[in-house]
């Protein structure tokens, strides 16, 4: 396989990651980014561990889903990340616009 083929493969995968994102962002109520990822969530709990200078955050999600490319299956019940980097959690704005089930 050529570099070139490499690149191209990455792209694609890449791009059906986006859509996957797209088609479940709505399931989620919280976005959570760590150094090394980012996460969908519908319950995010985040705790400052450490004494002194040795801070780190222990932050669990429940009802995920991840953003990992090489990751065979993106859902979990639950996710445990520990880290000593920053860790940004946001809830997600929910549609104030909801266009209501057909009754028929």
């Amino acid at each position: 396989m050529s570099s070139e083929d490499l690149e191209k493969y990455e792209t694609e995968m890449e791009l059906a990651l986006y859509r996957e994102y797209r088609d479940v962002v709505h399931l989620f109520s919280h976005v959570v980014e760590t150094e090394r990822r980012f996460y969908l969530a519908n319950s995010v709990d985040v705790k400052v561990r450490g004494e002194g200078a040795e801070v780190y955050f222990e932050v669990v999600m429940e009802d995920a889903w991840v953003w990992d490319i090489y990751r065979p299956a993106r859902f979990a019940r639950q996710v445990r990340v520990v880290t000593f980097k920053d860790v940004n959690v946001e809830e997600l704005a929910k549609s104030e616009l909801e266009v209501p089930e057909s009754p028929f």
